[in-house]
């Protein structure tokens, strides 16, 4: 058994409206799939990836309203990353933000490559990475219906930033339950604080890469809109991730159990820290019950949800999503 790289990461947003703008029209991710948070079926599941959502270039968001801004601090998903071709690409993006008045900051070296960190319009922390150097696990395929030149064009996900307290048993749990290697370490940006540590899994690269911060000087975060709810990492397929359980339950870790999401399986348990790890099999993909050509354009529910779909669809914002409705 072996994990192949990051497989989605779900961030949290008070309002599925503007998400979608920013994340389509700004950043020209795809929607791929309008759905509902299957344990709390009242609230949108956006899905934004490349021209299909394959696994690794999966972002996706819980529209919470009624959650405050997230204040940020240890036991977190403190950032995360969005994979682009080149160092060039970093520029173009330099400039679009500047021009959409996108707060960032300055293009720097993270980990052995050009980096260029910005915030969302609600505080969401991320940053984009250069894979003009990277080896390891490959990049998805920008929508050719992009408002972003498929030549600057968002290849996936990147590698997330934990911040906590201990590193300790969090690289345990990483090195020897779940088979990440160390790779290195690099300067931490915040002066005076430990070089943060770098893992890697499967094929290595940006696309499979945990790094870990360590911060004795903040509060533990308190989750809200601008947050990462959790970060779910790649397995081949349902029979791999029967084995994963097994071998978590083995060493007796809390954990979910196998979850059908419909368009993927998966498993949640949280590391000593508390953050939410999920395991997610690659398929069957978002494609299940929607024509490629239409993905993401209306509200989609698994079968086990379809027979609510009046009263679920009459608790949602409308959210206009088809290309003639903008």
């Amino acid at each position: 058994m072996q994990l192949k790289g990051i497989h989605h990461v779900s961030a949290i947003t008070g309002t599925a409206i503007g998400n979608f703008e920013f994340y389509t029209q700004l950043l020209g991710l795809r929607l791929v799939k309008k759905t509902v948070n299957q344990d709390e079926t009242s609230v949108y599941h956006l899905f934004y990836g490349d021209e299909k959502g394959n696994p690794g270039t999966e972002l996706t968001f819980f529209e919470f309203p009624m959650t405050g801004k997230n204040r940020p601090g240890t036991s977190s998903i403190s950032s995360l990353s969005l994979r682009v071709a080149n160092d060039a690409a970093l520029q173009y993006w330099k400039e679009r933000f500047e021009a959409f008045k996108v707060e960032h900051d300055e293009i720097i070296e993270r980990a052995g490559r050009q980096t260029l960190a910005f915030r969302d319009f609600e505080g969401q922390r991320l940053v984009l990475v250069s894979d003009e150097h990277n080896e390891g696990v490959a990049g998805g395929i920008p929508w050719d219906k992009s408002t972003v030149p498929s030549e600057f064009g968002i290849l996936g996900l990147g590698p997330v930033q934990l911040t906590v307290k201990n590193p300790e048993p969090t690289v345990m749990v990483l090195t020897k339950l779940m088979g990440f290697r160390e790779k290195g370490q690099y300067p931490s940006t915040v002066a005076g604080q430990p070089d943060i540590l770098v893992f890697e899994t499967g094929e290595g690269g940006s696309g499979a890469e945990v790094h870990i911060e360590e911060r004795n000087d903040l509060p533990r975060e308190m989750q809200g809109h601008g947050g990462v709810h959790h970060v779910a990492f790649r397995v081949d397929n349902d029979e791999e991730l029967r084995e994963w359980i097994e071998h978590i339950q083995g060493v007796r870790i809390p954990n979910s159990g196998f979850v059908d999401r419909y368009y993927f399986r998966s498993l949640y348990f949280r590391e000593p820290n508390g953050i939410l790890f999920e395991l997610a099999t690659d398929g069957p993909g978002f494609d299940t019950d929607e024509d490629i050509n239409h993905l993401g354009e209306s509200l989609a529910l698994p079968p086990f949800l379809e027979p609510q779909r009046k009263q679920i669809e009459s608790r949602l914002k409308p959210l206009q999503t088809t290309p003639s409705e903008g």
